[in-house]
């Protein structure tokens, strides 16, 4: 079976846990920045069951920290209450410092949003995919929308011309 063109928000050789569908509906992405995230036992046996949401969450700068709010992942079904995690807290993200700072400056000085497109693991460790994203306005959509029908339809054509051959 032929390999799917679609766009690729995880590495090869990931496993995937959730993806941001619509993030690339809704966003124009500037760049993107693979990060670590700080988590407990149950929240990542709970990633690994993929009991996750990331639609409505994004990343924040705080005290020069990288953070993640919105992000909810639901509770292990097999931990008890005692070792239960909060399935809404702000949770830590991991990148090199001078990344953090560009990103920072760049988000601030071009009012840009941080959006995670894909949760996933490689070699055990949880990793997220941020993107430094501008917001798009209904027309933005509507153009890319027509310029992939567009497209589509130059493809049918071609291919039509092929079969007369």
């Amino acid at each position: 079976m032929a390999r799917s063109q679609k766009r690729r928000d995880v590495p090869e050789g990931a496993t995937t846990v959730a993806t941001n569908r619509v993030a690339h509906r809704d966003y124009e992405i500037l760049d993107t920045l693979e990060v670590g995230m700080v988590l407990r036992g149950s929240e990542v046996k709970s990633l690994r069951e993929s009991k996750v949401q990331l639609g409505e969450s994004y990343a924040i700068f705080y005290q020069g920290e990288l953070w993640l709010v919105g992000l909810r992942i639901a509770a292990y079904s097999h931990s008890g209450t005692a070792f239960a995690h909060d399935p809404d807290r702000r949770r830590k993200l991991l990148a090199h410092r001078d990344q953090i700072q560009r990103w920072s400056s760049r988000a601030d000085r071009s009012h840009l949003a941080m959006i995670p497109l894909a949760i996933y693991f490689v070699g055990g460790r949880a990793k997220i995919t941020l993107a430094l994203a501008r917001g798009k306005s209904r027309t933005d959509r509507r153009q890319d929308i027509a310029k992939r029908d567009a497209q589509r339809e130059t493809q049918r054509a071609v291919a039509r011309a092929r079969r007369r051959d």
